[in-house]
């Protein structure tokens, strides 16, 4: 396979499937097992020799960190519904116990997985330089130097724990990091057992003197048991192990909160204190020890993972070295685009002359920022409006905003609250907002708003004129740095009301009427994309060319999946490039003969969602409906939640997504895996491709095509030629 004809192949020949389970629940993957088997795609980077030594350990970090936050979200809440009886089945069939026990051998044969990779990245490390050292590895001088950082950054902040009738069990918080001790004192032997909590405020890893050039390293629960007698002098050590807790961390709140930002600060307060339902322990751990860590923690057998090998793979991310580069990504960094240097950085100058999308992180996010800076300072902006669903925490975009608020604009921010793990932060900006003046809303209870919108209100001639922001991803710009994004900036009239109505109806809750190139969840969006899909079928039967090109995050809505295998077997051709949850099952006969699935995992996280109907010309075309959303394709998002599927119409742009964008992620090569009708993924076949296209390569060397100004207008390729 190369890059020129995975666009043009024929579709692979279909698999036979039984009637039966073609028409039922076997039509459909399990959404918990194919997130799983979206983890396995991203551990085995940390296996490819192509990725640079560092980033392979990245990846095995994200890995561990992704399992983590799976089971204290997902498998917590299939826990309580088979604790309850639930015996309610999924889409696929399984009810909640059934999947649980599939989870629990995949997880198992993963996480084992994971410490066989640390094994081999270890000793790639090591023969580059960079050791993790064992205690019995120390001389003296390494003993020494422990000491001196023991006493001077760990002991003043660590709180060892006796347990015993005065001192019962202490609370061990969501991914509580802690050794526990076997001890017995000197003088008459009578035993006791501890606790010693590893904070998360201290590295996970020490660094010792270099010896050799080689940069060294000791875990910290290993120094720690270099130094327990200055934590419990008079006493021995007779055993030791370690142990890490995950927790429930789903939030509950009452729907009838009178205050809602009040209510979430006690519902985070209780996540933090959610049932155990993962209890990793080192292998090897004392009987006694075991039972009582048991026995405090309320966990039984099935929840217990025996560690051979390192616990807490979350923290290896400490060990991507800054003074490595060499083992790293060549360093890039992102484009200011043509235009707005033509402008002088004029951000509505450039929005003026023409729409413009930016492909993040390739065009620089500073753009977005930027117009929202540029906004608070202009006299002639009158009112600002913003969403908010995640941000950083020092966010250059609430600055903007509180600044504007502060010059006596009206701005106006919706902020999420239920922004999973970024609650508490959410709640931190929105007081900020407040402080400085700004209107604080925070949308609904029952959905989320996952939109991510901007509008910039300025007075020109004499008249209003509305800027509009519509992004795939949020306005945060640590992310921006690696999750894969678009950008479209307009001062098109209809996207402009639309995105008023859209506010509007998140301050006011009144429903929006007459949207004109905008759809939203919980309202039309998912209407329109099966019509959209529908239309694509009806071309199909009347013997017209019939496509349908997207890319998102996920696909498990049944009725979305139902709809793409109604088209598939009247004939319309689907390219679908999903990067983690895929519901859908491609490549069977007599239900998604004409589907292809794909996945990358590669150097940037794939996160806009772009959908492209051929509208009876097929694909590309000039005359396709182009659209790009903040939705994946799952039903919290076309339910659930207020999100934005916007239909691109200036000419520049759609050609920008379906001949670059789209194209170049159908292309690659170098970092895809293709889903067969079985659920596995084999990765795309490069051993006699010399330089398999590498989508990401391609995005870093040539700028957007909306994005150009006088500079490079010419040298942009666009890798498909129009149907028209």
């Amino acid at each position: 396979m190369n890059n020129a004809n995975f666009l043009e192949a024929p579709f692979a020949d279909p698999v036979k499937m039984p009637a039966a389970k073609r028409n039922g629940p076997g039509r459909f993957f399990n959404r918990e097992l194919s997130w799983l088997a979206f983890n396995w795609r991203v551990l085995e980077e940390a296996g490819n020799i192509r990725v640079p030594l560092l980033e392979r350990l990245r990846f095995l970090s994200i890995s561990a960190t992704n399992l983590d936050e799976f089971y204290t979200v997902r498998v917590a809440g299939l826990r309580e519904l088979a604790r309850s009886g639930n015996t309610t089945p999924a889409t696929d069939g399984l009810t909640p116990a059934e999947q649980l026990v599939l989870i629990n051998k995949d997880a198992r044969d993963l996480m084992q997985a994971q410490q066989e990779t640390w094994d081999m990245v270890r000793d790639e490390l090591q023969a580059e330089g960079i050791v993790l050292c064992s205690r019995d590895q120390l001389d003296a001088i390494d003993i020494t130097h422990l000491e001196k950082t023991f006493l001077g950054q760990v002991f003043p902040i660590l709180s060892p724990l006796a347990i015993d009738p005065a001192h019962p069990f202490p609370f061990i918080p969501n991914t509580g990091f802690v050794l526990a001790l076997q001890l017995e004192r000197k003088s008459d032997k009578k035993p006791l057992q501890a606790l010693l909590p590893i904070p998360n405020q201290i590295d996970r890893f020490v660094a010792l003197p270099t010896r050799n050039g080689k940069q060294r390293f000791l875990p910290m629960e290993e120094m720690l048991l270099i130094h327990l007698g200055a934590l419990f002098p008079g006493y021995r050590t007779v055993g030791n192990c370690a142990f890490r807790v995950l927790r429930d961390s789903d939030l509950e709140v009452e729907d009838e909160a009178e205050d809602l930002v009040r209510e979430f600060e006690v519902a985070l307060k209780r996540r933090r204190r959610g049932e155990v339902v993962r209890l990793k322990i080192s292998a090897g751990a004392p009987n006694s020890l075991r039972k009582t860590i048991m026995h405090e923690l309320h966990t039984k057998e099935d929840q217990i993972v025996e560690v051979h090998g390192m616990l807490g793979m979350a923290d290896l991310k400490e060990l991507v070295l800054d003074n490595r580069p060499d083992l790293q990504w060549k360093p890039f960094a992102p484009r200011v685009p043509e235009r707005v240097q033509d402008f002088e950085g004029d951000m509505f100058a450039a929005i003026r002359q023409k729409d413009m999308l930016l492909h993040h992180p390739y065009e620089t996010f500073d753009m977005v920022v930027r117009f929202l800076k540029q906004a608070a300072n202009d006299p002639d902006v009158l009112a600002i409006k913003q969403t908010f669903y995640r941000t950083s925490r020092d966010s250059p975009i609430v600055s903007a905003l509180c600044e504007a608020a502060e010059n006596g604009k009206s701005v106006t921010a919706l902020v999420e609250l239920k922004a999973r793990f970024d609650e508490a932060a959410n709640i931190r900006q929105s007081r900020r907002l407040e402080r400085a003046g700004a209107h604080v809303v925070y949308g609904f209870i029952n959905y989320k708003t996952h939109a991510k919108i901007s509008t910039v209100v300025r007075r020109e001639n004499g008249k209003l004129v509305t800027y509009t922001h519509y992004g795939t991803g949020n306005y945060h710009p640590e992310t921006a740095r690696i999750y894969t994004d678009l950008s479209l900036f307009t001062c098109d009239k209809a996207l402009g009301r639309d995105a008023t109505k859209v506010f509007n109806y998140l301050s006011g809750n009144a429903a929006p009427v007459g949207l004109e190139n905008l759809s939203i969840s919980p309202l039309n969006l998912k209407t329109t994309l099966i019509g959209q899909i529908e239309k694509e079928a009806e071309y199909a039967t009347q013997g017209r060319p019939a496509e349908i090109w997207a890319k998102m995050n996920s696909i498990v809505d049944a009725d979305v999946i139902d709809a793409l295998y109604s088209a598939s077997q009247k004939g319309v051709k689907i390219n679908l490039v999903v990067r983690g949850i895929c519901g859908l099952r491609p490549g069977i006969k007599g239900l998604s003969e004409n589907i292809r699935v794909k996945s990358i995992i590669g150097r940037f996280l794939e996160h806009s969602r772009i959908v492209c109907f051929g509208n009876g010309h097929g694909l590309p075309s000039k005359k396709a409906n182009v659209f790009i959303s903040s939705a994946d394709w799952m039903g919290r998002n076309l339910v659930r939640r207020v999100e934005t599927l916007v239909q691109i119409k200036n000419a520049t742009v759609k050609a920008q997504i379906v001949s670059q964008i789209m194209a170049a992620n159908l292309a690659d090569e170098a970092q895809s895996w293709v889903l067969g009708p079985s659920g596995k993924y084999l990765r795309a076949d490069t051993s006699q491709t010399e330089h398999p296209f590498n989508c990401h390569r391609f995005f870093m060397e040539y700028p957007s095509l909306s994005g150009r100004g006088s500079a490079g207008a010419s040298d942009v390729p666009e890798l498909t030629h129009s149907r028209d």
